[in-house]
C-alpha cells in the first residue's frame, strides 16, 4: 500500500508547479462488501425502514433510534411504541445527536435542526455558504457545531449561523466526531484521521488510518474507533494527543462501528455479522457475535437498555438486539 501512496503523490506533484496548490493525494475510497442474502434465524427483532439507512443515532431523551435514509426522510423508532417518519426540507448527508431530544443533519448550504418528539425540522443557513456541499457534522458538549464539506474544508461555527474558523486541509471531510475539546476528521480518500484544536484553526496531529478507513465513532471511555475496511482491522485511537493505541484484525470487510460502555461493536459486511470487542485489556477480545440483517453498514447502541441497533444499508430494516453486551 505504501507504493500506491507513492505513485499517487508523484502523479499529483507532477501535474502542478506549486504542490501547495494541488489537492491532497488520494486513493480509491474503500467500500463495504456487498452482503450476501441472510440465512438462518436473526438475533433480536427487525423493524422495517422505508429504504436503505445511511446514518443513525440513539436519542436518550426520547429513548428512540433516529435513522437517516432515504436522504430526505428521518425515521424515528421509539424503544416502545410505533415508528414514525419526519419529512426533511432538504436532502441530508450526515447526522449527529447528543441525546437531548434534538438531532442535526448536514445539508447543502447549512444544516437541519430536528426536534425528535415534535417531528419538526428547521433549516438553518450558514452565512456565506449557500453553495457549500456539507458532508459531515458533529456537535461538541458546549453546543458548538462543526461541519465538513465535499471540498475538504472544516467549518467551526461561532453561532447558529456564522463561521468562526475555516480550515481547508483535506481531500474531503467524510466523518466528524467531537471528543473533549477537539474535533477528529476522517478523510476516506487520504485514509487518515486528524485531530483539530478546540477553536478549529489548526491541526494538532494527523495519522494514516490503515489501508482504507471508512467509518468512525467514539465510545464512553473517550476512545475514537475507526474501521479499516480495506485493511481488515479495528483501529482504536486516543486523543490529546492523537495516538493509535490498538490495531486488531477484523476480517470480512469491517464497516459499521459504534461504542458502548463495555464493548466496541464492529460489523462484518461480507458475512452479515456484528462482533462486540472488550478493549479494557489493551488487546481487543471478542466477547459476543450476532447474525444481522443484510448489509449491516450502520450501528448504534442504547446503554440504558443494553440494546444494539443494526441498520441495513440495503433496505432490510433495523435490527434491535436486546441484552447485547454480556454482563460482567
Amino acid at each position: 500500500m505504501t507504493a500506491v501512496f507513492a505513485v499517487v503523490a508523484a502523479v499529483a506533484s507532477g501535474c502542478s508547479s506549486s504542490p501547495s496548490d494541488s489537492p491532497p493525494p488520494t486513493i480509491p475510497v474503500a467500500l463495504p462488501a456487498v452482503s450476501p442474502p441472510v440465512t438462518g434465524v436473526l438475533d433480536g427483532a427487525v423493524r422495517p425502514l422505508a429504504g436503505p439507512g445511511t446514518a443513525a443515532t440513539f436519542d436518550i431523551s426520547t429513548s428512540s433510534l433516529v435513522v437517516l435514509g432515504p436522504a430526505d426522510v428521518l425515521t424515528v423508532l421509539p424503544s416502545a411504541g410505533t415508528s414514525y417518519t419526519i419529512a426533511l426540507p432538504a436532502e441530508a448527508t450526515a447526522l449527529t445527536g447528543d441525546g437531548s431530544g434534538e438531532v442535526w443533519l448536514a445539508v447543502r448550504g447549512g444544516y437541519l435542526r430536528v426536534n425528535v418528539a415534535a417531528a419538526a425540522a428547521t433549516p438553518v443557513e450558514v452565512e456565506g455558504r449557500a453553495d457549500t456541499d456539507f458532508t459531515a457534522i458533529a456537535r461538541h458538549a458546549d453546543g458548538r457545531l462543526v461541519l465538513g464539506s465535499a471540498d475538504g474544508t472544516l467549518y467551526t461555527l461561532g453561532s447558529d449561523t456564522t463561521v468562526a474558523a475555516e480550515l481547508k486541509k483535506f481531500a474531503r471531510v467524510d466523518v466528524l466526531v467531537a471528543q473533549d475539546d477537539s474535533t477528529v476528521v476522517l478523510d476516506r480518500g487520504q485514509t487518515s484521521v486528524t485531530e483539530i484544536d478546540g477553536d478549529g484553526t489548526g491541526t494538532e496531529q494527523a495519522l494514516r488510518a490503515g489501508e482504507g478507513a471508512t467509518m468512525m465513532a467514539t465510545d464512553p471511555a473517550g476512545r475514537v474507533l475507526v474501521t479499516d475496511t480495506r485493511g481488515g482491522a479495528l483501529l482504536v485511537y486516543g486523543t490529546e494527543p492523537l495516538i493509535l493505541r490498538q490495531r486488531f484484525p477484523v476480517h470480512d470487510a469491517p464497516y459499521g462501528v459504534t461504542g458502548s460502555a463495555d464493548l466496541a461493536w464492529v460489523s462484518q459486511t461480507a458475512t452479515n455479522t456484528v462482533v462486540g470487542y472488550d478493549l479494557a485489556t489493551g488487546i481487543p477480545v471478542e466477547k459476543v457475535r450476532y447474525r444481522t440483517v443484510q448489509q449491516p453498514n450502520t450501528l448504534a447502541f442504547d446503554d440504558a437498555t443494553n440494546t444494539l441497533y443494526v441498520v441495513s444499508g440495503s433496505g432490510a430494516g433495523v435490527q434491535a438486539i436486546p441484552d447485547a453486551a454480556p454482563q460482567r
